[in-house]
């Protein structure tokens, strides 16, 4: 199987999958590790791919999105962004609009908390 069928499949099978640098117990730069947090303190049931344990998925997903850098989100197969995309959408209320539409369960009064801390 190919990189390309491989993160075809994952991101089809999978309802949200961050492609990081690292896990998300174990998030291995910054980028990573704030799409990750918000991921996990919103609750939200995620896969995570670690990019740097294989090289092929590393460029493989770069190509698959035609976007240059890591973390990646997917949310229902669909690319949504990269760190600075995901916390834009997390603190203009996009992201809950995102969850809401897709049927995704998350945390409502996580998203606000996280909202009211960086008013």
């Amino acid at each position: 199987m190919s990189a390309t069928d491989t993160i075809k499949s994952t991101v089809t099978s999978n309802d949200v999958v961050l492609y990081m640098k690292g896990t998300k117990e174990m998030p291995q730069c910054g980028f990573s590790s704030r799409v990750a947090g918000v991921l996990n303190f919103m609750g939200v049931d995620f896969k995570d791919v670690n990019v740097l344990a294989d090289d092929e998925i590393r460029q493989g997903i770069k190509d698959y999105s035609d976007w240059p850098t890591i973390p990646q989100l997917y949310v229902k197969g669909e690319f949504v962004g990269g760190c600075d995309i995901v916390t834009e959408m997390t603190l203009s209320g996009e992201l809950d609009q995102l969850f809401d539409q897709e049927g995704i369960t998350y945390n409502k009064d996580a998203a606000e908390k996280i909202r009211e801390a960086n008013a």
